[in-house]
This record gives C-alpha cells, sequence and structure tokens, in this order.
C-alpha cells in the first residue's frame, strides 16, 4: 500500500530557498498552507525573495533544537555551477554542497523526533560522459569532476538513512522555466539571432519544465515507496541542435551560427567540456514506473509555455 502525506499540513525545513528552484518551490508548498523553514546564509534577502507570510527564516543549523519538529527536509543550497570551473571554485561547489549536506544531517542526528523524508539536491552530471546511451538510475558514471561533485555530495545526504529517514536525491537536468537558469542565459543571444548549436549539436540534452520539477519534488514528499536516485528530466531528451532550433522557432528567430567548442573551451574551461560540450540521454525510469504524469513532455510545448507566460 502507498504511505501518502498527501493533504496534510507539513512542517518542512529548505535550505536553497532564495534559489531558482527554490522560489518557486517554497511558492507551491505556501499554497498548500505547508508551514516552511528556510536556512538561509542571508536572511534580508532571504525575506526579499519569499515575501510570505509566516516562513520562519534561520541563519544557521546550530539555530534548530532538538525539539524542533520537521515532517520533510528539502536541501537544495549550493553555489551556481554555470561559472569557470578554477580550482578554487570547484572547492567553494563541493563545500557548498557536501559540507552543507552533512551538517544539516549532523543536526537532524539531535532532533528527538525525526523528519519522514530528506529530498537532496544532485544532478545528471553524476553520470558523466554518456556518450548515446540511454541512461537510467541503475547507469554506470564515467568519472569526471560533475561526477564526483554529485556523489559526494549524494553520499554525505545518504548518511541520513542510518537515522531512519528515506532520502531521496534528486538528479536534476536542465531546468527551464522563467527569469533565471539555463533559458536566461540563453535567451538574449538567440533574440539576437546568434543562437546555434554547441559544437557539432549532436550531444544529448536532458531538460524538465519547472512546473515539473516542483510537482515531481512534491510527488517525492507524498509517496513513501520512493527512495534513493531519481532522475528529475523529461521522458523525452533531445539533442543539443534541436534544442537549438526549436527555442529559436519559438522566439521566431533562426538558430544559425553554432557555437564552437573550442571558443567555449577557452572561455569556460573544464566546465564547457562537462556540461555543454558532452551530454546525457536521460530517462526518467523511476518516476514512470510510479506513474508519475509529466505535463510537459514535449520540449516546443514546454518552451512555449515559458515564453508565453
Amino acid at each position: 500500500m502507498m504511505h501518502c502525506m498527501k493533504n496534510k499540513m507539513m512542517k518542512i525545513l529548505i535550505t536553497g530557498g532564495t534559489g531558482f528552484i527554490g522560489q518557486q518551490l517554497c511558492s507551491s508548498l505556501i499554497a498548500k498552507n505547508h508551514d516552511l523553514c528556510v536556512l538561509t546564509r542571508n536572511v534580508k534577502k532571504a525575506k526579499r525573495r519569499l515575501p510570505f507570510e509566516g516562513i520562519r527564516f534561520i541563519q544557521y543549523c546550530s539555530d534548530i533544537q532538538p525539539d524542533d519538529i520537521f515532517d520533510v527536509v528539502i536541501n537544495l543550497a549550493g553555489a551556481p555551477i554555470a561559472k569557470r570551473w578554477s580550482t578554487s571554485y570547484q572547492q567553494k561547489l563541493m563545500s557548498s554542497r557536501v559540507a552543507l549536506t552533512e551538517q544539516l544531517v549532523h543536526t537532524l542526528k539531535s532532533l528527538k523526533q525525526k523528519p519522514k523524508v530528506l529530498i537532496s539536491g544532485s544532478a545528471i552530471g553524476f553520470y558523466g560522459d554518456q556518450a548515446d546511451n540511454e541512461v537510467t538510475e541503475l547507469s554506470i558514471p564515467q568519472s569526471s569532476f560533475s561526477h564526483d561533485l554529485c556523489a559526494t555530495w549524494e553520499a554525505s545526504a545518504l548518511k541520513a538513512k542510518n537515522l531512519g529517514i528515506r532520502v531521496c536525491t534528486l538528479r536534476t537536468g536542465i531546468v527551464l522555466g522563467k527569469g533565471g537558469g539555463a533559458l536566461m542565459q540563453m535567451r538574449f543571444p538567440f533574440l539576437l539571432g546568434l543562437g546555434g548549436a554547441i559544437g557539432n549539436g549532436k550531444q544529448w540534452m536532458s531538460w524538465i519544465h519547472m512546473a515539473d520539477l516542483i510537482r515531481l519534488i512534491h510527488f517525492c514528499i507524498e509517496n513513501s515507496q520512493i527512495d534513493g536516485p531519481v532522475n528529475a528530466t523529461s521522458p523525452h531528451p533531445v539533442r543539443n541542435k534541436d534544442f537549438a532550433k526549436c527555442y529559436a522557432k519559438v522566439l521566431h528567430r533562426i538558430a544559425l551560427i553554432p557555437m564552437p567548442a573550442i571558443v567555449l573551451r577557452l572561455l569556460l574551461g573544464q566546465m564547457a567540456q562537462e556540461l555543454l560540450i558532452t551530454g546525457q540521454r536521460v530517462l526518467p525510469i523511476k518516476l514512470m514506473g510510479l506513474g508519475f504524469s509529466f505535463a510537459y513532455s514535449d520540449l516546443e510545448l514546454a518552451l512555449r509555455a515559458i515564453e508565453e507566460k
């Protein structure tokens, strides 16, 4: 029998609540009357970005007391990935995710009543370069910095299992939504008619519409059958050149100018190589097996919904 946490007012602790995904998620949880506590480095900024009644804002894990009760913990905090990865920035990417997750799990240990579920961020970068292979949650990863980052991040979250907490790690693809993320960076060049494939354009892009990602997080909270890694991507990944063509069509532009791989390597180094020039053809097998249905499985539909908002 599927144990359900549906339609029940829950107390939810969130990290990364002011980010691109976090803001949308908080808004959707508030709409369902859940009780939110947001852990944030900058309370002032967080109050501006999340102007909702009744959110409790805390700055440190040490602000959480043993008597505090949380039904659900959602851990999305981490420094932005789409920057050049210098050695020092790689360390920042690692510590902003892993150190916080370790602290969080350590704090959960001290709670008298443990949460039912921890939903923790990860990314499809976990799989490394998979060429044309279809990638499921069981696929063997290839070695890369993005794999090491995601694997270490997931391992620190999975320690919560020892506390009797169900843990889901969301291996998220490229999140498509209004006002942030990948589309915000791509939109201007595409509007100028400068959008085009990256490199040879044959690499796969696994994407998800923001609305589906938010629904999927609610789905993971509500269904106790889901645990471990969850591919948070649309069931229809596309090749990069097809993505470029589709986005240009939605914006009524032409996508003519390819971005040579060599230029990207010069500009963005290893980040470009791992996240832009190579790709993964990821399928959300676990979610589909449990009956999750995507509102936006078709790329053109997803992009139109965002651009016409």
